[in-house]
């Protein structure tokens, strides 16, 4: 008798699920021996062998009776089989093979619906569901959030979001009961281009501007790099951040570790990495970005780098530039240089500072020396505008547009002789190029 193609998924899908609950009691047996008898050696390896071995045993069971009726599955398929229920039970089930794609940049679930991705080179592409309800997707977040974080995360009515990072350094956030559907988006992070030469040849920007900015590193001048989600504003911060000499000491302060400092030690020798933390179950241990700041500060740091500024935390990162820190950067969601300066002014002003505008004014114009505004032209991550900030006048902050990639205007033409002087002893002279 034929058996035909649903038929033939349903049977896939029961034999997965039986393979699934063998691997889990074996993995409770083996942790059961374990509480009584001490740890065993080796035991991410040797928690896969477990599976791994469970999965075959039940398979080798299920041929001897019932081959006759089931010989398409298995003769075609085991070896898959195997490996869908161990990445069912210790990985993320039908999600591990769109994290092994390295082309893919971003992926979004929503439900049991068709899976949205997005791809390195700027194309869209629809997949396939990766679970068949809604009731099973929360439960593979459930899943991550306790196989692959160090401590019990939340993921419930009570508390509908989820923000974690996977051991591949991707980033996953996750909400049910506030959407129509439990969903998910996990944003991925490569750390091939590591330095500014590498973005200027992947087309950020033309060597010109690569020289500019790898001098003002040099130079320790503070820097905002702003734009929208997606620009490449981390990939830039990561680049920037791998041009300071290493000999210099630095800390990052992140909400996932995104800039992957720690990729990077031979560069790096000295840093630290602070990472922000939720509050618990219980509702206490939360750190957050400004908490962490104010921690850097007293690490003693050559430079402080913040992965994404947002809030309160502006207040003690503009301070540690005005005192001494020179050198820092940070990311920031903006759509322009210019509009930089009242978003950072409202963040510093959610902070308990009680500081009049003027003042606050004054204090960015004394921190920054540099924002950086990357745009998406076309699919292209480009930078479209540098703007050096020169001074503060009551309610305005004043800068000049040093670099526009849209205006005809002399690159770096516009930039303060002392800035000027002070990039050529770094390795950059504006009179090397001339349009």
């Amino acid at each position: 008798m034929r058996i035909s193609r649903g038929e033939n998924d349903r049977a896939r899908a029961r034999l997965v699920d039986d393979l699934s609950r063998s691997i889990g009691a074996a993995l409770a047996d083996r942790h059961l021996e374990i509480s009584r008898t001490g740890p065993l050696t080796g035991s991410p390896p040797s928690e896969h062998g477990t599976a791994m071995l469970a999965a075959k045993t039940e398979l080798d069971k299920f041929r001897s009776e019932r081959a006759s009726t089931n010989e398409l599955i298995l003769s075609t398929q085991e070896d898959s089989l195997v490996s869908e229920a161990v990445s069912h039970v210790l990985g993320l089930g039908r999600l591990d093979p769109l994290l092994e794609d390295d082309d893919v940049t971003d992926i979004h679930v929503r439900g049991s619906h068709p899976v949205w991705l997005k791809y390195r080179d700027g194309r869209r592409e629809q997949v396939p569901p990766i679970v068949d309800s809604d009731a099973e997707l929360i439960d593979l977040i459930r899943r991550a959030a306790t196989r692959l974080t160090r401590t019990e995360r939340r993921f419930d009515t009570g508390h509908p979001e989820l923000n974690l990072q996977l051991p591949d350094g991707s980033r996953m956030f996750a909400t049910m009961d506030v959407s129509t559907h439990p969903s998910m988006v996990i944003r991925r992070h490569k750390f091939d281009h590591s330095n500014v030469r590498d973005l200027m040849c992947s087309g950020m920007f033309t060597e010109q501007v690569g020289s500019f900015l790898a001098a003002a590193v040099r130079a320790r001048r503070n820097i905002v790099i702003a734009g929208g989600t997606g620009s490449g504003k981390t990939t830039l911060l990561r680049a920037l951040m791998n041009e300071v000499p290493p000999f210099e000491r630095i800390v990052t302060i992140e909400d996932a570790y995104e800039l992957g400092i720690d990729k990077f030690t031979h560069l790096h020798p000295d840093h630290d990495a602070l990472q922000s933390r939720e509050a618990n179950i219980e509702g206490s241990g939360e750190i957050d970005l400004a908490a962490l700041t104010r921690m850097a500060l007293r690490m003693d740091p050559d430079r402080v780098i913040v992965g994404e500024v947002r809030g309160a935390e502006a207040f003690p990162m503009i301070l540690a530039m005005s005192q001494g820190n020179n050198g820092s950067m940070c990311t920031m969601h903006a759509d322009s240089t210019r509009s930089v300066f009242p978003k950072l002014a409202a963040y510093v002003s959610m902070a308990p500072s009680g500081l009049p505008t003027e003042t606050v004014n004054l204090l960015l114009a004394s921190a920054l020396h540099f924002v950086v505004h990357i745009d998406v032209v076309e699919g292209k991550r480009q930078i479209s505008s540098i703007r050096e900030v020169v001074d503060a006048d009551g309610n305005t902050i004043i800068s000049n547009e040093v670099f526009s990639h849209s205006l005809r205007i002399e690159p770096f033409a516009t930039l303060r002789a002392i800035t000027s002087d002070l990039l050529a002893n770094h390795g950059f002279d504006a009179r090397r190029w001339v349009l």
